[in-house]
């Protein structure tokens, strides 16, 4: 990375779809979001392809129901 780029921060963004349960605003609420963030690029992936694996306790059939998306920023 050259002196002039901008490090960046890499992160994956955990969001719940439209119409989920634990989005009742007693619950989470429908803005609800949160981000993990990881020093390399490749640390993110890592960890998302493990995010994105069948949980080992859930039975099978059953999925979390959550959205994960790659992010990245400049770090500050």
């Amino acid at each position: 990375m050259s002196k002039n780029a901008p490090e960046l921060r890499y992160g994956i963004k955990v969001t719940l779809p439209g119409g989920d349960t634990l989005s009742a605003p007693h619950l989470l609420g429908d803005d609800w979001a949160s981000v993990r963030w990881f020093d390399t690029e490749s640390a993110r992936d890592e960890a998302l392809a493990g995010m994105q694996r069948q949980p080992a306790y859930y039975r099978l059939g059953d999925s979390p129901s959550v959205q994960l998306e790659k992010v990245q920023q400049p770090a500050v």
